[in-house]
Parts: C-alpha cells; structure tokens; sequence
C-alpha cells in the first residue's frame, strides 16, 4: 500500500517486530523499532563505549555521538544545536528543568496547566509549588475535550502566572491544543510557554521557532527510537537559569549545563539511526498523511457498540482514540483483542489526572503510527464490531 511518497510495506520490512503478523495499535505507550535503530545501539556498545574527555579512539567516538545527536534533534525540532538537552526521560529531565527554571519563583507566583495534560507535565509543577507556596491552575476541557480557551484566559493572570504548561496532543484522548494561540497568550502575561509534545512529536512535524515556546519536551521512544528525554530550551530564556548539577560538569554550550551524569551514548547513537530512519521515508510530513488517512478509515467504519470520547473528527486530534465497547469491560476487550493478535491497552485515567471526573473508569486507547496499514485497520473494526 503506498500513500503519496510512502511505503508502508517497504517501511514494515525494517521491523523484526512486524514480520508475525501481530497488529501493534498501542503506539502511544511506545513504538515498535526498526532493526537498525538497535544495531546502531549495539555499535555504539562494541565500538564506542567510553566517555567524554578521554584522550583516544572511544572518548573522539562518543563526542561525536552526542554532537551528531544534538544536531539531529534540533533539525527535528527547528532550533540551534545548543539548545538542546537530553535526559533519561521526558518526566525526569522535566523535573530537573523545572527545579531550575522555579529558583526564581516565589509564593503567590502561578503556574497553568490544563485539564488534557499527562501528569509528567503536571507534577513537576504541582511539587514545586508544594515546595514554594505556588498556585497551580488547571485549566478545564470543552465537552469534546479539547482545551478550553476562554478559561485559559480567565485563568492567566499579569504579573503573577510564571509558566503555562500544556500538551500539544494529549496522550490520553489524541486531542491537539492550538499551541501557537496558547504560547501567545503566555507571552502578553509575561509567562513562560512550557509545552509537552511527547505525544505530538510522533505524529506531526514540529518547527519550535513558528511554535514560539519557551520549552518543548519529547520521547524518541514514541516515535520508533530509544528511550530518551529530550528538551529544547530558548537560548534567551535557558541562560538566565541555575542548574542543579555537578559544579565540574561542563556547562557549554548551553544544553549541557542542564545534563547530569553520564549520557547513554549508545541511546543517542539509537536516537540518530531513528532521525536517519524517519528521513530516509521522507520526513515527518509523508507519514502525517498515511497517519491521517488511516485515522479516517478507522473514524468512518467505527461500529455503533462502540463509544467514542473525545473530538468526533480528525481536525483536533491525532490518530489515539479512546473507546469503549458497550456492554463489555475494557480489561475484558483488550485480553480478547490481545488473543486475536491485536495489540491495545485498557486503563483508567491515562495519567491524565485533569480528566479523571470526565473519563469513564476504564476504557480502551487505540493508537495509530505509521508502520499500522489499512488491512490491520479494517481488521481490529471487524473485531470491535463483533464483540458483545
């Protein structure tokens, strides 16, 4: 099957993983790896491992592993190579950069979020103002669970809100805030724009200077590569921060003043074979098609047992829906789906905490990426239809 310059089969074959025929649609919990983001891993492992600094073969091998690695992730992102952070993690390296950027808070000061963000985007600020006397606003979801904008403006206060944190895409319902509107009115309240595009970044091509945030954060591992964190920060905004690290540790250029330890070399080598991998299919832009399509396909043949919660379109989301089936318990449609060869997850909240109240007690999210086709599509419909 081919979409536009796509080829998904061709793309398939690069995956040992999709060779049994099983039909992977938990994408938003983590992707499936093509075999040579592993075999760089295992490279990087025989032939590089050392550290920065040494004086022979493995310490110039690692330096330019992280330096590939920073220019890669910031031509991802659409900004300069040092202003990028890596980390063990999204919700790790948020923290760290939280703790950083918060020195300078004080009690009284507010921090947004809103009612559609995954809690590593939340908790990190709801810690922080434990620890400072802060106020954290939540700002609440529309009936089709997008962001509400009059109460974010209602919620924004000059002078006094510090940060507006929010998801790009939320991991628990697919819905897409309109990001460029959200960091404008941070800027005219004199706040940070502090976005979690973890779920985002799998889907859809990010230019964090059209964007005009302050921060972004994403996970190569929700996009067929490693686990990591990565972070870009605004050199203007960045430099003005403290960091909490070892005082030897270099801080130049000015992502690493906010790396603690020792990298995973071998991770970032993993991270560069999935840029190499995602370009040699044509970039972002091909795939967002194929995605889309896929998501319409699945949107227009949904089965009347089966309930839909979140935008009814593809226009405010991307391809993760979550679902339940009538009658039937989540747990019990996910293990059936599972013996069938058809890969979803079932939980409860979606560590979307803001929804709680809004979401039923337990549900299904299925979630599209590129590698998924229309056949695997047409086959989990078919078993949704004929469950109950």
């Amino acid at each position: 099957m081919t979409i536009g310059v796509f080829d998904v089969d061709a793309a398939r074959a690069r995956f040992s993983a999709l060779r049994f025929g099983f039909a992977f649609f938990d994408a938003p919990g983590g992707t499936q790896v093509p075999d040579e983001v592993g075999d760089a891993i295992a490279r990087a492992l025989r032939d590089a491992s050392g550290n920065l600094g040494a004086p022979y073969a493995t310490g110039r091998a690692v330096e330019a592993i992280l330096e590939g690695a920073k220019k890669d992730a910031a031509r991802f992102l659409g900004c300069s190579a040092a202003e990028i952070a890596f980390g063990m993690n999204m919700t790790t390296l948020n923290f760290a950069l939280t703790r950083a950027a918060g020195r300078d808070f004080s009690a009284g000061d507010e921090i947004v979020t809103t009612a559609l963000d995954h809690d590593g985007g939340v908790a990190p600020w709801v810690e922080l103002a434990a620890d400072k006397g802060m106020t954290v606003h939540v700002v609440a979801a529309t009936d089709d669970l997008l962001v509400d904008y009059d109460d974010l403006e209602r919620k924004l206060t000059s002078g006094k809100t510090r940060v507006v944190a929010f998801a790009l895409a939320a991991n628990a319902t697919g819905s897409v805030a309109d990001a460029k509107r959200i960091c404008g009115l941070a800027r005219e309240a004199g706040a940070l724009s502090w976005i979690d595009a973890v779920h985002y970044a799998a889907h859809e091509p990010i230019d964090v200077e059209d964007l005009g945030c302050d921060v972004l954060l994403c996970s190569p591992y929700k996009f067929c590569g490693p686990h990591l964190g990565i972070a870009y920060l605004r050199a203007e905004v960045a430099e003005r921060w403290r960091p909490y690290k070892a005082r030897p540790s270099s801080s130049s250029p000015l992502g690493r003043r906010f790396e603690t330890g020792t990298l995973p070399y071998e991770l970032l080598e993993g991270f560069r074979a999935t840029i190499a991998y995602l370009d040699s299919l044509g970039g972002m832009a091909p795939l967002r098609e194929h995605e889309r399509s896929l998501g319409e396909r699945f949107l227009a043949g949904l089965p009347d047992n089966v309930t839909l919660y979140g935008p009814p379109g593809m226009d405010d989301r991307v391809p993760t829906f979550l679902v339940n089936v009538a009658g039937v318990e989540a747990e019990h449609v996910a293990r059936w789906l599972g013996e069938r060869g058809i890969g979803v997850w079932y939980a409860d909240n979606w560590y979307c905490v803001g929804l709680e109240d809004r979401l039923p007690p337990s549900s299904l999210r299925i979630g599209l990426i590129h590698y998924n086709t229309a056949a695997e599509v047409d086959r989990l419909l078919e078993e949704l239809a004929s469950i109950g």
